[in-house]
Formats: C-alpha cells, sequence, structure tokens
C-alpha cells in the first residue's frame, strides 16, 4: 500500500480553534498574536472588516 499525503489549509484556523473552545467569542472580531512581537498572526472576516492586517 503507498503512503498517503493530505494537505490541509484553513482559513483563520488559530482562530478557528479558538472560538471552538469560546463559543463567547463567535461573531465577534477576533485575532491571534503572535509570542515575541504582538503581531497578527490570524484573523476572523470581523476583525478582517475592521481594517486589520496581518503582522500589524
Amino acid at each position: 500500500m503507498q503512503p498517503l499525503i493530505a494537505l490541509v489549509d484553513c482559513n483563520a484556523f488559530y482562530v478557528s480553534c479558538e472560538c471552538l473552545f469560546r463559543p463567547d467569542l463567535w461573531n465577534k472580531p477576533v485575532g491571534v498574536l503572535s509570542n515575541n512581537d504582538g503581531c497578527f498572526i490570524a484573523r476572523n472576516n470581523a476583525l478582517k472588516a475592521l481594517g486589520v492586517k496581518m503582522g500589524t
């Protein structure tokens, strides 16, 4: 049997994971920051609509 390789790309993955554990965050602007420099590494659509850019 040949090995199976899968590639999954999820939009706003870290935000989606956080919202699974914190349902109160659904439909609110949510972003996830990096550890050291405070830059956004994930944003949901509500935060994108406010004009928040990645890496800011």
